[in-house]
């Protein structure tokens, strides 16, 4: 059986997972890439290092976001979102470090992921700074399979 998740189902999803997929526009053409991250009060909180990803989304603010739960071909969730890109500048900045290395702190991380949890470093330090970002979530939907 195929269908379409609830709005308490999306929900559940975006909080469950902390791996996700970002699309924008770069140089003209679609670009998706994964990205760690926490959903939060209608938004999806991000950090990332300068690059395409950053100035992509500069450009063109409109992006669109896609979390999945797979167990296996017939059973499945995924849910997409689309939103607005707005880098985050000092309260925000501050409370995003906070939501995402709480988070993240659970977990094994990667190096992207871990510069977030070093937050006392990059609050004290201007070296190597990640880029704070959030997705101010307009639309969500979600479907499923499940036999």
């Amino acid at each position: 059986m195929m269908g379409e998740l609830t709005a308490a189902e999306v929900e559940q999803v975006l909080r469950a997972e902390v791996l996700g997929h970002l699309g924008c526009i770069a140089d003209g053409w679609p670009y998706v890439v994964p990205i760690n991250y926490v959903y939060e009060g209608g938004s999806i909180y991000a950090n990332g290092s300068e690059g395409m990803k950053l100035r992509a989304m500069r450009e063109h603010p409109e992006v669109c976001f896609e979390v999945e739960q797979i167990r296996g071909m017939a059973n499945w969730r995924t849910v997409i979102a689309q939103g607005r890109f707005e880098e985050l500048l000092q309260d925000e900045r501050e409370r995003a470090i906070d939501i995402l290395s709480m988070r993240l702190a659970r977990i094994e991380t990667s190096a992207s992921a871990r510069l977030v949890q070093q937050n006392d470093v990059y609050r004290r330090e201007e070296f190597h700074r990640p880029v704070l970002f959030g997705i101010r979530v307009q639309s969500l939907s979600g479907r499923f399979e499940l036999l």
